[in-house]
């Protein structure tokens, strides 16, 4: 059975490992890739931020998490992952569910999120989730030289 759990720091990593296995072989690493993964306590949880696991059958098999930032009211969605022989059994689903519950609990009203329109699964999954596009001067500045699509998803 599919469960979704709280970060600990013990899940370091499995964190890093789902992570690696699918930004490495698509595109390159970049830094704050490197900073999330390699101290995910630092860069990540003491900005305020969580990180959920999703477990089937007593190992990690997905990621997601959730940073302040972007605006007031406003958390990234960052870092989901799910195994990649496992894609397509619901885990991402599930964990979009989780981080989209655990957003409204953190108190926000907008989820944003940064992807590259490569990523089908991904664009698929966000838009069902309700996630619009964002164009022209609603965009903002990436880090990230893979990212040219930006998201958001209201919450209220």
């Amino acid at each position: 059975m599919l469960t979704i759990r709280h970060y600990t720091p013990s899940d370091g990593a499995a964190f890093r490992t789902l992570n690696l296995a699918w930004i490495e072989p698509l595109f390159e690493m970049e830094a704050s890739d490197w900073e999330q993964l390699d101290d995910p306590d630092t860069h990540i949880l003491a900005k305020g931020g969580r990180i959920l696991l999703a477990e089937l059958e007593g190992e990690t098999v997905g990621t997601v998490g959730l940073v302040p930032g972007h605006g007031e009211g406003t958390v990234e969605l960052i870092k989901m992952s799910a195994r990649d022989d496992l894609r397509g059994q619901g885990i991402g689903k599930a964990l979009m569910q989780a981080a989209v519950d655990m957003a409204r609990e953190m108190g926000a009203q907008h989820i944003w999120l940064e992807t590259n329109s490569s990523l089908a699964a991904a664009l698929g999954l966000y838009r069902k989730a309700g996630f619009r596009e964002l164009s022209g001067e609603e965009l903002t500045a990436t880090p990230y030289d893979r990212c040219n699509c930006q998201m958001v998803l209201e919450l209220t």
